[in-house]
């Protein structure tokens, strides 16, 4: 509702503007646009963008009780063509959320951990620590990032308050079930009554891993693990307090109630998925993104991309049957409109500024405006949920045998070769988005749209769409110097049947795709992801 409210003073705002600089303009008043949008909801939602102007001369497709208008002319709008106009602002979602006939779950759950943003955030970090009440804290971190300023000085704050420290600094970038094993016995050593990550998803993961594992413990590492893999438990005592602060601008941790990690015996990626372990609260503060190598921000950047783009084009909330009871509702409860709105402009973040960041870590502007998407993006996918890129990243990650030659700058030493998250997610993305664009083209469409691609039009046919779509992932992978495909990193098409019989267990991601998927279909995305350019 503030996002609502702060978009109707924007509007008036533009109303007096173009009062006073195109008097060939009529323009509707908040008053009748609050009249169409709460009396007649079903119209609005049927419209792609709404045009909240009427040119003078123009008698197409309008309807004067409401005052929408869907013209096509460019003529008539200094903006372009009317049906671009103020889609910056309010984009209504393809998916008819409030006039299809709903067949599934008509409500959705908007969950989200208090965010504190802005530079300087982190030396808030000690007054937060002794206001929830804590005396003793244990900080996770990996070895880079423990060097490094920003983090002695958010210690120092947590000290300035007489809240004891104890830190944690060997998680293990691409977390692996015993590397949390390890994150488990140094908590339920240490005795805390609260938890601080200061990290990227790694940290964060690990962090949240450790809070549950020794907060509730069980008998069976696997138990709270996700389905089949795992029993999926729901812990019976409460964690304690976490503090969330990211230093990448990606994975969106701390806003989820996700803990990734590697599964050395599957040799595939697992995790859990949970409410309990989601952070109380988040500290995102941009300085931080200074210090950031450009392969950890491409890496980062791309799982950013690929959150809010997977969120967008997930399958509709309403297509999931009604939970038992609302506690069941699952965090992936698919594409809403509240998700919506942080996936496009996520997007339209990501393409703006992805390059810039790569290419200048003193673009501070660039790298901020990543770290924001980065933000929206977590929001929106810890609603809405991933799907096919995700579940398929998994294998690939899992499966790697050596180092693939690719610079991976600002990564920690690893015993065992590893792909970046962000990296193994972008992969075989082009690849899947071609494929998933026959189910929801229209959606497709707007998300091509918001990462800049133009000339799309409305019925063009979905294999078009989706190749627009992902042409422009791929010259995004190409300008951040992203791997040219999965042979690029070491498979090849023998490779595709162990992929795939890896990655069809990853349900709760292959579910939340807007089609059903098949082990056909997953060998077919794989194959064309084999090499782009």
């Amino acid at each position: 509702f503030a996002l609502f409210l702060k978009f109707l003073l924007n509007l008036e705002r533009l109303q007096i503007k173009h009062r006073r600089k195109m008097n060939r303009f009529r323009n509707i008043t908040v008053k009748d646009f609050n009249r169409a949008f709460f009396q007649n909801v079903p119209y609005l939602n049927q419209s792609r963008v709404l045009d909240l102007t009427i040119p003078k001369k123009c008698n197409q497709n309008i309807n004067h009780h409401n005052h929408i208008h869907h013209c096509e002319s460019t003529a008539l709008s200094p903006f372009g063509a009317c049906r671009h106009y103020y889609t910056s602002l309010f984009t209504p979602p393809t998916s008819n959320y409030s006039t299809q006939k709903i067949k599934g779950d008509p409500i959705f759950t908007i969950e989200s951990v208090k965010i504190s943003y802005g530079p300087g955030v982190l030396l808030e970090l000690g007054h937060i620590s002794k206001s929830v009440g804590l005396k003793r804290v244990a900080v996770f971190t990996d070895k880079n990032i423990r060097n490094l300023p920003f983090f002695e000085e958010a210690v120092k704050s947590i000290k300035k308050e007489g809240v004891d420290v104890v830190i944690f600094d060997d998680v293990r970038v691409e977390p692996t079930d015993e590397s949390v094993k390890l994150a488990v016995r140094f908590a339920q050593d240490a005795k805390v009554d609260g938890f601080v990550s200061i990290g990227g998803g790694s940290v964060m993961d690990t962090c949240k891993a450790a809070n549950l594992y020794s907060s509730a413990p069980v008998d069976d590492f696997l138990d709270y693990v996700n389905p089949p893999i795992g029993k999926g438990l729901t812990p019976k005592s409460p964690l304690k307090y976490h503090i969330a602060c990211p230093t990448t601008s990606g994975t969106g941790s701390e806003s989820t109630g996700l803990a990734i990690f590697d599964l050395l015996s599957m040799e595939a990626k697992t995790g859990i998925a949970s409410r309990a372990i989601k952070p109380n609260e988040a500290l995102i503060d941009p300085v931080v993104m200074k210090s950031l190598p450009s392969t950890v921000t491409a890496a980062s950047g791309f799982d950013v991309l690929s959150h809010a783009l997977e969120s967008y084009t997930a399958r509709p909330h309403t297509s999931r049957p009604p939970p038992p009871t609302p506690s069941q509702r699952p965090m992936s409860q698919g594409s809403n409109i509240w998700s919506d709105i942080g996936c496009l402009e996520a997007l339209r973040l990501v393409s703006k500024y992805i390059v810039r960041a790569v290419a200048d870590s003193s673009d501070y502007e660039a790298r901020e405006k990543m770290f924001f998407a980065s933000t929206l993006a977590g929001i929106s996918f810890g609603n809405a949920g991933c799907h096919l890129p995700h579940g398929m990243s998994y294998p690939v990650s899992g499966l790697l045998k050596k180092d693939f030659g690719h610079p991976l700058h600002g990564y920690p030493e690893s015993s065992r070769p590893i792909i970046p998250h962000g990296m193994s997610v972008i992969l075989h993305s082009p690849s899947v988005f071609q494929f998933t664009a026959g189910a929801c083209p229209h959606r497709h469409l707007e998300a091509a749209e918001a990462l800049g691609v133009r000339g799309l039009e409305d019925g063009q046919p979905a294999n078009e769409i989706g190749d627009a779509l992902g042409k422009r992932l791929i010259d995004l992978m190409r300008n951040c110097e992203i791997p040219s495909g999965l042979r690029a990193v070491g498979y090849d098409l023998d490779d595709v049947p162990e992929l795939v019989e890896r990655a069809f267990p990853q349900q709760r991601l292959l579910a939340n795709a807007p089609l059903d998927v098949t082990k056909d279909d997953l060998a077919h995305i794989y194959k064309n992801a084999m090499n782009y350019w």
